[in-house]
């Protein structure tokens, strides 16, 4: 045999396991004591292996008694570790003597010959290759049996062929031999766990292993274990379902759970806590398609990759755990041994005893032993095929056979294979089943639950009712709409009525129904006509007719009710049944009524409104003079005003204008915005103007009618605010002084410049009781002209003032001929967006005249300047 290519270099030695003394391997005595049986072939130390002799100073050798100079404690722990030493080296001959026993047995078969005779060919085939029998017998084994432990092997040997053989490349066959052996001699699965150590995972570098048994909820026992403290172990017994660990990993995937280190990953596991950076590999143990344990392997240093042969072995190892597992029960965390699992005879029962379709499946297995298909066992009564098949044809048949959908989008055959495979059962609500039928693809909705009894799986699924559903959400739209069903069989008398039937009248289920002719009895006495009207067009006519009525119940409540109802006609058009409909329309009827009583609150206030609108339009139409006739005429001075009313009528606003001449030949000119909307803002707009012209005959100047008007609004008008600019014109000497009061300061066109008048100060009307007000002065030569505005020419909700008057004197610089159409070219032009009240007045100045009627020379205008 040739060399396994980790026997290269020095084997690893395994230290020894957590919690035990170390250990010595078997003295030449122990095994040359008693020589080997009759006809049988003697198995030497250098079959098995053998260990560092004891330390120094220990007191002898192995076989010798514990020395006289030690205390007594000393000899009994030396007498302890001697027997224990015996002891195992009795296991590693009794290992090696059994593999020799099975070669021998190989040989008796092929060659015919006797036990005896067997042997000697043994012993000569040994001495004429150079190997000692052991690895002969293992050879022979594996050459025979040709099973996963043999490909192992082989592929071991084949990434070293052209090498020449030594001992060590043979080891490796004897180590996966000498652990099958001692698993399959085992007891139990401790033992198993001792022998993989010994002899298959330790030369591999390994310190630790567990075997975990997966119980039938997915919960996880350790059924075996080696290399950890007894309390580690104890501490390890039981892990509950669902809880993720490095086994439970290697459980649910089927290639296994390879970590590299612990300290990389927050799975726990047995031993984190010895080997916090150590490597971990969880491998399945199965065996048939199912999954009866995992076998975790540990390293106390990270895990490298490994060559494809060592993870061969580490299988082939896991498929051992699995015999025994299947073979042997692992120790039950409670004290209670657990009952027998059911067989597939007591499974058939329990199917019958279900009120759903259920199919007891069996694994059947191929050539090789893996999992193929399963077969459906039984089917029992309840069972309804989702392509109408009877019983007998599905019952025997193989799963994929009968439903070959099954393993397509739905996954049914991954999802029987996984339950059967790990023990843990599958439910599921609304999964889609797909049967075939003559190639056509018919789909259905089932409720599936999976579940593992024993060797078998029983697959329950309840199809969908299509009827039942549209009947339960029937059920709930009639509560939901309170709506009763009824119809009635006129030939018998016979009255169907369904539960929101009684719930609507407020009568018990066990109480007769009303037929439809005692209907006026339950209603109320004003509704007699409409119900009698109602039974004339369903009985007389033999037409659908619907009624709403008054229904008095017998506890005294009045629900609105509407019936409608259709009669049933035979051959002849005689009506034989009548059936219907009751609908509790009670809610209804009182949001009607109340929606009927907001209408007619909503029409009396919109009355209201639009008469109090018109009696605001009526008075600002009296009050202000009409837009387009020259409100007044001077010589040397064209006068016009422009009054733009709002869209909407309830937005009526208390912007005002005047251009009156005073007794004094002074010519007044003012706008003015009152604060709101409404009748209010409209008579405090009245007040404001009227005072403004009494208080103007007084000669005072602007500032001084303005300090005047301020007190008027803050005393005689109930506290209203305002603004104002108010300037007095004075013809003869072509100047005008002004004031405002918060308000946009005039604009002056002068040529083809537009320009506003520098601001002077004064406090918006009605804010405080008293305050001054100052006054500016200019000069105004013959072609000017001066514009007052209020803001609703120019105020825009997404603009900024600044960014409107900008808008405003750019459109001014036009001057056309007349003064009017500059007004109006200003409202066209307008980017108001605010639906205000627009007041402008305009003056532009002409030739000034003499006394005598003739133009005066104009003076010079370059000393014109502005006065503030």
């Amino acid at each position: 045999m040739s060399r396994p290519p980790y026997e290269d270099a020095a084997p690893p030695e395994r230290p020894a396991p957590l919690g035990d003394a170390p250990s010595d391997g078997p003295p030449d005595d122990v095994l040359a004591a008693d020589g080997p049986p009759a006809g049988a072939v003697s198995v030497t130390a250098a079959d098995t292996p053998v260990a560092a002799p004891p330390p120094a100073g220990t007191g002898g050798t192995a076989g010798s008694e514990p020395s006289g100079d030690l205390s007594p404690v000393g000899r009994l722990a030396a007498t302890v570790e001697r027997l224990r030493r015996e002891v195992r080296a009795a296991q590693a001959e009794a290992e090696g003597r059994a593999l020799v026993e099975l070669a021998k047995g190989v040989l008796v078969e092929r060659l015919g010959c006797g036990p005896a005779a067997a042997a000697r060919h043994l012993t000569e085939l040994a001495e004429q290759a150079g190997v000692t029998p052991l690895e002969l017998a293992v050879d022979v084994i594996n050459q025979s049996a040709q099973d996963r432990l043999s490909e192992v092997t082989l592929g071991f040997l084949d990434t070293v062929a052209g090498r020449a053989r030594a001992a060590e490349d043979a080891e490796a066959a004897v180590r996966l031999r000498t652990a099958e052996s001692g698993a399959l001699a085992a007891q139990d699965t401790q033992a198993v766990a001792d022998s993989l150590l010994q002899h298959a995972l330790g030369p591999l570098g390994a310190v630790a292993v567990a075997i975990w048994a997966a119980g039938p909820d997915g919960s996880l026992t350790l059924a075996g274990s080696a290399g950890f403290a007894p309390g580690e172990s104890a501490r390890w017994h039981y892990v509950p379902p669902d809880v993720a660990t490095v086994a439970r990993r290697g459980l649910t995937e089927r290639t296994g759970h390879w970590v590299e280190s612990l300290a990389r990953t927050s799975l726990p596991s047995i031993g984190r806590h010895l080997f916090p950076d150590g490597g971990r590999v969880a491998l399945p143990a199965g065996t048939g398609g199912r999954v009866h344990g995992v076998l975790e392997i540990v390293w106390p240093a990270p895990l490298v990759p490994q060559p494809p042969q060592v993870v061969r072995q580490m299988e082939a190892l896991a498929e051992l755990c699995a015999h025994t597992l299947e073979t042997s029960r692992p120790p039950q965390a409670s004290e209670r041994p657990p009952g027998p699992l059911p067989d597939a005879t007591e499974l058939m029962d329990l199917a019958e005893g279900l009120h759903d379709p259920a199919l007891v499946l069996v694994p059947h297995l191929d050539s090789t032993g893996g999992l193929a298909d399963f077969r459906i066992q039984h089917v029992n009564s309840r069972f309804l095929d989702p392509a109408g098949r009877p019983r007998a044809v599905v019952n025997g048949a193989l799963l994929l056979e009968a439903y070959p959908m099954a393993a397509g989008e739905s996954e049914l055959f991954q999802r029987v294979e996984r339950v059967y495979a790990t023990g843990e059962p599958f439910r599921a609500r609304r999964m889609g089943l797909t049967a075939l039928v003559d190639e056509v693809a018919l789909a259905a909705t089932a409720d599936i639950s999976i579940s593992r009894h024993g060797s078998c799986v029983l697959l329950i699924w309840r199809i969908e009712d299509e009827t039942a559903r549209l009947a339960s959400l029937l059920q709930n739209a009639q509560r939901l709409g309170r709506i009763g069903g009824f119809e009635e069989n006129l030939l018998t008398g016979e009255i169907t009525w369904n539960g929101q039937m009684f719930a609507l009248y407020g009568r018990p289920e066990s109480s007769p129904p009303v037929p439809l002719e005692r209907l006026a009895a339950h209603a109320h006495p004003d509704d007699a006509v409409t119900i009698g009207r109602f039974l004339r067009t369903l009985l007389h006519h033999r037409r659908p007719a619907s009624a709403a009525f008054r229904l008095q119940r017998p506890d005294g409540v009045t629900r609105h009710m509407r019936v409608v109802a259709e009669p049933v006609l035979d051959t002849d058009d005689r009506p034989v049944a009548l059936r219907g409909a009751y609908q509790d329309i009670s809610s209804q009827h009182w949001t009607e009524v109340a929606l009927a009583a907001t209408r007619d609150q909503l029409a009396h206030t919109e009355q209201q409104a639009h008469e109090r609108n018109r009696l605001t339009l009526q008075l600002q139409h009296a009050i202000m003079p009409p837009a387009h006739n020259t409100p007044l005429e001077v010589p040397g001075l064209q006068v016009a005003v422009r009054y733009r009313p709002a869209e909407e009528e309830q937005l009526v606003g208390g912007d005002w204008y005047d251009a009156v001449r005073l007794p004094s030949g002074l010519v007044m000119l003012c706008v003015g915005d009152v604060a709101g909307h409404g009748i209010e803002a409209a008579t405090s707009m009245v007040v404001l103007r009227n005072a403004l012209r009494g208080l103007a005959v007084t000669g005072a100047g602007p500032g001084q009618l303005l300090s005047w008007l301020n007190m008027v609004a803050h005393h005689l008008t109930g506290a209203v605010t305002a603004t104002a600019v108010c300037g007095l014109y004075d013809p003869a000497r072509g100047t005008l002084r002004w004031a405002r009061a918060g308000h946009l300061p005039p604009v002056l066109v002068n040529g083809e410049a537009a320009v506003p008048l520098p601001l002077v100060k004064g406090l918006l009307l009605g804010a405080v009781p008293e305050t001054r007000y100052e006054e500016g002065e200019l000069d105004l030569a013959a072609g000017d002209t001066l514009l007052m505005y209020t803001d609703g020419l120019i105020e825009r909700r997404d603009r900024s003032v600044e960014e409107s008057l900008s808008h405003l004197l750019s459109t001014a610089r036009t001057v056309p001929p007349t003064l009017d159409q500059q007004l109006d070219r200003l409202l066209v032009h307008s980017r108001s967006d605010t639906d205000d009240d627009t007041c402008i007045v305009g003056i532009r100045v002409g030739p000034r005249t003499s006394d005598d009627g003739e133009p005066r020379d104009e003076e010079s205008r370059a000393g014109e300047s502005l006065h503030a």
